[in-house]
C-alpha cells in the first residue's frame, strides 16, 4: 500500500510539471517554426530582389549601347537606319515592360517579384490582375498567400521540361470577394487523401502552406483546388 502512494504521488507530480511546462514547449517549437518560416520568406525575396536587380542591371547597359549606336547612325547621315533602328528598339521595349500593374501597390510588388523568378526559370506566362486599391485583407496576409501560391506553382513547374512549363494567373472581383486562381503545369495528377490533395511538402514548406489555409479560414475565405493529369489549380475567394 506504501509503495502505491508513493507511485501515485509520483506520477501526480508528474502530471503537474508537465501541465507547467508543456505549454512552454509547444510555445517554443511553434515559435522555431515560425522562425524558419520566416528566415525562409527572406531567402526567397533576396532571391527574388537580385533577379530584378539583375534584370534592372541588364536593361541599363542594353540602354547604353542603344545610345550609342544611335549616335553612331546620326553622326554618320545614315537617317533611315536610324529610324528602322528606333522601329525595332521601340518594339523591343514594349516587350522588355512586363511588370503587372494590377490596381494594388502591395500586389503588384508581391505578383512581380514572383513573377520576374519564373521568367528567370523559363516558365511561360499568363496574367490578369485587377485587385481594389484597398482590401480588408492585411497586406502581410496577402503577401503570404500570393507568395505560396507562386512558390507552389514554380516547384511543380520546376520537375516538367522547360517547353511544358506554364502558370495561368487570373485576379479579379465576383461580388464582394477578391477571386485568385493559380494553374500550374503538373506532372500526373496528385495522389488524394481524406478528400485533400496530398502534398509532398514537409518541414518549413509545408508550414508556409498549413499558414495560407489559416490565413484564408482566419477571413472567412474558400480555398479550393483542382488536379488534372497535365495541370494543377488553387483557386481562393477572400472577402473584400
Amino acid at each position: 500500500m506504501f509503495w502505491i502512494w508513493i507511485f501515485l504521488s509520483a506520477f501526480i507530480i508528474l502530471l503537474a510539471t508537465a501541465a507547467i511546462f508543456l505549454p512552454r514547449i509547444l510555445r517554443k517549437m511553434a515559435n522555431r517554426r515560425a522562425e524558419i518560416f520566416q528566415t525562409n520568406l527572406v531567402t526567397r525575396h533576396l532571391e527574388e530582389v537580385q533577379t530584378i536587380y539583375k534584370e534592372m542591371r541588364g536593361w541599363r547597359h542594353d540602354y547604353h549601347n542603344h545610345i550609342q549606336t544611335m549616335k553612331a547612325y546620326r553622326a554618320l547621315g545614315q537617317e533611315d537606319r536610324l529610324d528602322s533602328y528606333l522601329t525595332e528598339l521601340d518594339a523591343d521595349l514594349t516587350s522588355v515592360d512586363k511588370l503587372i500593374r494590377t490596381g494594388n501597390v502591395m500586389v503588384d510588388a508581391a505578383l512581380n517579384a514572383k513573377l520576374s523568378l519564373a521568367r528567370s526559370r523559363d516558365i511561360a506566362l499568363s496574367v490578369t490582375a485587377k485587385v481594389p486599391e484597398r482590401l480588408s485583407v492585411k497586406d502581410v496576409d496577402l503577401c503570404v498567400i500570393i507568395g505560396n501560391l507562386m512558390d507552389n506553382a514554380m516547384e511543380a513547374c520546376a520537375k516538367m521540361t522547360k517547353e511544358k512549363r506554364f502558370i495561368r494567373i487570373y485576379m479579379d472581383i465576383k461580388g464582394k470577394n477578391l477571386y485568385i486562381s493559380v494553374t500550374n503545369s503538373s506532372a500526373g495528377k496528385p495522389a488524394k487523401s481524406g478528400g485533400r490533395f496530398v502534398t509532398s511538402k514537409t518541414g518549413s514548406h509545408g508550414f508556409g502552406l498549413l499558414r495560407m489555409e489559416n490565413i484564408v479560414r482566419k477571413y472567412g475565405g474558400i480555398h479550393k483546388t483542382n488536379g488534372e493529369a497535365d495541370a494543377f489549380t488553387s483557386e481562393i475567394l477572400l472577402p473584400i
